[in-house]
Parts: structure tokens; C-alpha cells; sequence
């Protein structure tokens, strides 16, 4: 038996996300198709994170095990020739007998981009946020550092009980693996707390991005704190307000959920023997 480990990335527009769900088209399940109809197995790739539908991936990464013989390189080509041409392999490797797209990961980043132009072109509209109106932007950059560090991430999480419920098995337990979109399923961590290494919003030309690099990323996470980071830019919400959003752990307290059309999952970094952290 064989690890594989793939990177890849798509188009998230058609796809009701990654994960499998009956009667609709993911990413996991074409891909797993395109899997099983190269090897004749029934085989189901693990991906690093949960995106949701619409969400869009420039490195996802996933694994599976096979007992195919197929060479490793020729695997990008025999996928890319199945696959449709909204999801690209872009490399594929022998891995590890216990590496996991999941369990392994150790940081993520995400980006998302708004598009501030009075018209935004029809070749990006599947892409971006439009977002014409007036924003503070300057506000929105000097609010950013607020959520990096190690916080419960409450306030701009899903609201989700069958999640609570599903994790802890009813129990009232402090650990447990996440699940969902934008999201990673992250060991031994209370419920909603990760840690943030760096959150930045830039502007170039006319889009404004968020780029956000952390431990894991709870349910929607992203593109909740995208929204509330702009009622910082409406100046309905001030920096003060933002940390005691943050702190409230009340996911009403918090801003609405941003499309999501603008957010990518951008890296994917695992730890490396005697290296550290390495993207992949």
C-alpha cells in the first residue's frame, strides 16, 4: 500500500464545497470518481480543509492510500486528462505511511479579495466581493493585528449545535476535532480557540485583500472576521469594539458572514523533520 499525497486547485464556483454530500457535486467526490477510475478502487481523499461551496483552493492539498502501481509521475497527467477543468492537479508524491492532508497540518493561510472599483469586470465576478462603497480602509489595516495570537475564536465561528453535539457527543468536553468550511479539524484544542500568526489587509490597484495565516480555522471563521473587519472600514465597529467582539464569544456579537466568492485557501504547511514548517 501506497501514501499519496496530492496538491491541487480549483475553481470552487459549481462545487458545493469539498466534502462529499449525496446528490451534489464536491471536489472530494469527482476526485475520488477520477481516483477510482484509474485504479478501480473505492478510495476517498482526505483533504487538508473542509472549504465550502464557492470557496476556491490555489494548493489543497489531500492523501489516500492506494495499492495501485502506478508511477508517481504519471499521476498528474492520468487525473488532469479525467478531471474537469475547474480542478488541476498540480503535483503528486509518495508520502510518509502516517502522513495525513488533515491531522498533519500545522498552519494554513486563506486570502480574500474585495474588489473596490465602481464596475467590476465579468471575468472576475466569480472571484472577488464587489464592494464599491465607501470604506475606512486605513481602520480595517490598523484593526487587523487585533485577532492574531492565540483567542477563542466564538464570535466568528459558525453557529452550529449539531457540530457541538456531533464533536463532544453531547458531552461537556473541552477538546475536540472541528469540522466545516474554511476549516481544519485541529487536535487537542478547546473547542473554538486557535492561534492566529499573522493578519494583514493590503490594497493593490482596485482590490482590497485579507490575508490571514493561522494554527486552524474554525467554521466560516474567515469570512466572518472579513465581514466584521468591515464595519470597522464603515465605522460602525472601532478598534475597541473589535477586541470586545472578540472576547464576547458570541457569535452575534460579530459582523455578517462575507460571500464566499472572494476566499482561497492559499498554503497548507506541515511540519518537516529537522526543517520546521514547510508549505506545500
Amino acid at each position: 500500500m501506497r501514501n499519496l499525497k496530492l496538491i491541487l486547485t480549483y475553481d470552487g464556483s459549481e462545487f458545493a464545497g469539498w466534502q462529499v454530500q449525496p446528490g451534489r457535486t464536491t471536489v472530494q467526490g469527482v476526485l475520488a470518481s477520477a481516483i477510482g477510475r484509474l485504479t478501480g478502487e473505492n478510495v476517498l481523499p482526505q483533504g487538508s480543509g473542509r472549504t465550502d461551496a464557492g470557496v476556491h483552493a490555489l494548493a489543497q492539498v489531500a492523501s489516500f492510500v492506494t495499492a495501485s502501481a502506478i508511477p508517481v509521475e504519471n499521476w498528474v497527467r492520468a487525473l488532469n486528462d479525467i478531471l474537469p477543468a475547474s480542478i488541476r492537479v498540480l503535483q503528486v508524491a509518495e508520502a510518509a505511511p502516517d502522513f495525513h492532508a488533515r491531522k498533519s497540518a500545522r498552519a494554513k493561510t486563506y486570502r480574500y479579495r474585495i474588489y473596490r472599483g465602481a464596475v467590476c469586470p465579468p471575468f472576475l465576478v466569480r472571484y472577488v466581493w464587489h464592494y464599491p462603497y465607501p470604506l475606512d480602509e486605513s481602520a480595517m489595516m490598523a484593526a487587523a493585528g487585533v485577532v492574531e495570537g492565540e483567542h477563542d475564536f466564538a464570535s466568528f465561528a459558525a453557529v452550529d449545535p449539531k457540530r457541538v453535539e456531533r464533536m463532544t457527543g453531547g458531552r461537556n468536553i473541552s477538546k475536540n476535532h472541528d469540522d466545516g468550511t474554511d476549516a481544519d479539524e485541529s487536535n487537542a484544542q478547546p473547542i473554538n480557540v486557535r492561534t492566529i500568526f499573522s493578519s494583514l489587509w493590503t490594497r493593490e490597484g482596485e482590490e482590497l485583500t485579507y490575508t490571514v495565516r493561522g494554527s486552524g480555522f474554525l467554521h466560516h471563521m474567515v469570512r466572518n472576521l472579513v465581514g466584521t473587519f468591515l464595519l470597522v472600514g464603515k465605522r460602525t465597529v472601532s478598534v475597541e469594539d473589535l477586541r470586545r467582539i472578540l472576547a464576547a464569544r458570541d457569535r452575534t456579537a460579530a459582523g455578517p458572514t462575507a460571500p464566499a466568492s472572494g476566499l482561497y485557501l492559499v498554503a497548507v504547511e506541515y511540519e518537516v523533520t529537522g526543517v520546521g514548517l514547510a508549505s506545500l
